[in-house]
């Protein structure tokens, strides 16, 4: 599993993560988890990361805040949103590009899946 893409999850929330973890390793992708924005950014895995996938609303930092310190640092990393709240989600800045999904909380996980094997592949 060694050239298997790397998907990061962001999520204050722990069963969310938990969840999340085991359904994209059930499906051959290697998975690291985070509590919150900021330790995903002072992690060791922004350059092995294929693909985030980030709560919106945390505290301390949220979903769209890191991504617009992720551009800023000039890593563009394609990123699935994912929020309790219903609606679209507020605009990221200017500068970024927009993200590649949103999902309102429940998610299909087959929907998410699907997304997430268009975006990386499948697992080899």
């Amino acid at each position: 599993m060694s050239n298997t893409a790397t998907i990061s999850i962001v999520d204050d929330d722990e069963s969310v993560r938990i969840a999340l973890d085991g359904l994209l390793r059930s499906h051959g992708y290697r998975v690291t988890t985070y509590a919150g924005a900021l330790d995903f950014l002072s992690s060791c895995e922004l350059e092995n990361t294929a693909c985030l996938i980030s709560d919106i609303q945390m505290p301390g930092m949220t979903g769209i805040q890191m991504y617009d310190r992720l551009s800023t640092l000039g890593i563009h990393i394609p990123i699935i949103f994912i929020s309790g709240y219903p609606g679209v989600p507020p605009r990221v800045s200017a500068g970024a590009p927009e993200p590649v999904a949103f999902f309102p909380k429940p998610f299909d996980c087959a929907q998410l899946i699907a997304c997430i094997e268009s975006i990386v592949g499948r697992p080899s």
